[in-house]
């Protein structure tokens, strides 16, 4: 599977760090540049470039078939424990690790990639990180939940390279698309395979993201990726 040719925001100083955003099913990674602009405007993360893939289009089962951007089909969204596409899952695992392995071979260090989405995003970033056979500097997922929690734990390289990876999730209580309660569940069921999961909840939260959260995000990046500055040339 190939996605369309992401849009990347380039680092302004010297590249040291990446961020890759992916996006929900119906959207662009158009739809979430804002994200680095928003840092952009307040001079942060300057050694950062931000990577926003786009998902092919392909027919989803509950929108009647329709095509639309999308990581993988839905054909059940009743509850977490839906039928899963895990063919289109393992396609689009495939697409973020090239990605992820196209910043490797530019000289980003793994542990200098951060790996993250909302919504279908969120979970790809998720599942794709816990399976990645490179320890990644971050993981995040934002209103989302856990794909294939029956056979992830099969999939994870010997090692489990990202076992010490901490993971940033967060969710609004209001989410009538996303439960709240899958996110939720998904944290502790990661909490209870050993990963650290950091899992925040925002009070009248749709299925969307709030100032609050982006905040808690950049705490998390910062901690993540910081800025390595006169010892990027050293480091790199």
């Amino acid at each position: 599977m190939s996605a369309r040719a992401a849009i990347t925001v380039p680092a302004l100083k010297r590249h040291t760090a990446t961020v890759i955003m992916a996006h929900g099913l119906g959207d662009s990674g158009a739809g979430w540049v804002w994200l680095a602009e928003n840092f952009r405007r307040r001079d942060k993360f300057e050694e950062v470039a931000f990577i926003f893939p786009n998902a092919p289009s392909i027919p989803i089962t509950i929108n009647l078939g329709m095509r639309m951007p999308g990581w993988y089909d839905i054909t059940d969204f009743g509850t977490i424990n839906r039928t899963e596409d895990e063919q289109g899952i393992l396609r689009s695992r495939d697409t973020f690790q090239s990605i992820i392995k196209e910043e490797m071979d530019k000289g980003i260090p793994a542990n200098r990639i951060v790996l993250g989405g909302f919504s279908q995003g969120g979970a790809m970033s998720l599942f794709t990180g816990i399976t990645a056979p490179q320890k990644l500097g971050g993981i995040f997922g934002l209103s989302c939940y856990l794909l294939l929690a029956n056979k992830i734990r099969e999939m994870i390289p010997e090692g489990n390279p990202t076992k010490e990876t901490p993971i940033f999730m967060g969710h609004g209580d209001a989410d009538p698309v996303v439960k709240h309660d899958w996110g939720q569940s998904t944290a502790h069921k990661l909490k209870e395979w050993g990963y650290k999961v950091d899992f925040q909840t925002y009070d009248g939260m749709p299925h969307s993201a709030c100032p609050e959260e982006i905040d808690q995000l950049e705490k998390y990046l910062n901690e993540r990726i910081p800025a390595l500055g006169d010892k990027a040339q050293e480091t790199l």
